[in-house]
């Protein structure tokens, strides 16, 4: 994947978050396949969030998210989104949403929007890490992991995510297997190309690749490399979002992820999303199933 593909990945993906309207909170969304052969979560909740927020007002923004995934989706058919109304208050609007495959719920949503108002003011530092401009592009940096993943799964990582500049500041899961590490993980990533001034899509987009890489904090405490090297199998199980303050996806954004817990073949994710100048943007969690393959035995 060039350089040069990005622009033309990006407007994909936006086309991808254009919902159909098909009737009056009745929603359509297109699907595809990502690195492995189900719709990616972060596609269908950045989906669900683009319908429910076309059915709030103009003044009011989203401020939480609350999610679970109920069934892997078919990255060969369209997903509608239901919209419920639940309830329009002087500040605060809550929405439901159903995503439906085949006559199946395949994920659900709780959003709530919130005016925007004054109040008090605090907040977390965010941590000393390396500018982004310093790190390697995952088109300079995936390829060196052929050797552990192989070239096909390099070739399909980098078309899924050419539309996101993601940069590694630490070490991947898959860069150091077998090398328990502490569970914590931090990247940097904008959008590869600039964007529109839309609230709801810059909130959207940073949903979509929220999803990508808040487990890796629960690899790399067990030195595990991932789906990517087929050394766990996994799946995101709910996803959680607090939108704090407003940020723009097209510039850089930290993404501080970290892992408090694993057992049961459940994994939590927690992270921190900042601005370049420090603000604390995001608050993620994710709960995720993470289990080791059975190995064959050989009586």
């Amino acid at each position: 994947m060039s350089p040069d593909d990005s622009p033309d990945a990006l407007e994909d993906l936006l086309g991808l978050l254009d919902l159909e309207r098909i009737e009056e909170d009745i929603f359509r969304g297109p699907s595809r396949s990502a690195v492995v052969p189900r719709v990616f979560g972060g596609q269908v909740a950045a989906q669900a969030l683009v319908a429910a927020g076309r059915t709030v007002a103009a003044d009011r923004t989203a401020h939480s998210l609350h999610a679970y995934f109920l069934r892997a989706g078919d990255p060969d058919a369209p997903i509608v989104y239901t919209v419920d109304r639940i309830r329009d208050g002087r500040s605060f609007t809550s929405r439901r949403v159903v995503a439906i495959q085949h006559g199946q719920p395949i994920f659900h949503l709780s959003a709530s929007f919130h005016t925007d108002e004054d109040g008090l003011e605090h907040q977390s530092e965010m941590p000393a890490v390396p500018d982004p401009e310093t790190l390697p592009t995952a088109a300079e940096s995936l390829p060196e992991y052929a050797g552990v993943v192989g070239q096909g799964v390099v070739d399909r990582l980098l078309k899924a995510r050419a539309a996101v500049d993601l940069r590694y500041v630490d070490t991947p899961p898959y860069g150091s297997v077998g090398e328990p590490r502490e569970p914590r993980s931090r990247v940097w990533f904008r959008t590869a190309g600039k964007l529109t001034d839309d609230p709801l899509l810059h909130l959207c987009l940073a949903t979509y690749v929220s999803d990508m890489t808040l487990l890796d904090p629960v690899l790399l405490a067990h030195g595990r490399g991932g789906w990517m090297t087929g050394d766990v199998v996994g799946a995101s199980l709910d996803h959680a979002m607090w939108f704090h303050r407003p940020f723009r996806a097209d510039e850089w954004l930290l993404y501080d992820q970290m892992s408090p817990t694993s057992h049961g073949g459940r994994g939590l994710g927690q992270a921190r999303i900042f601005t370049r100048d420090g603000r604390l943007a995001v608050s993620v969690v994710q709960e995720g199933v993470v289990r080791v393959p059975h190995e064959p035995h050989n009586d």
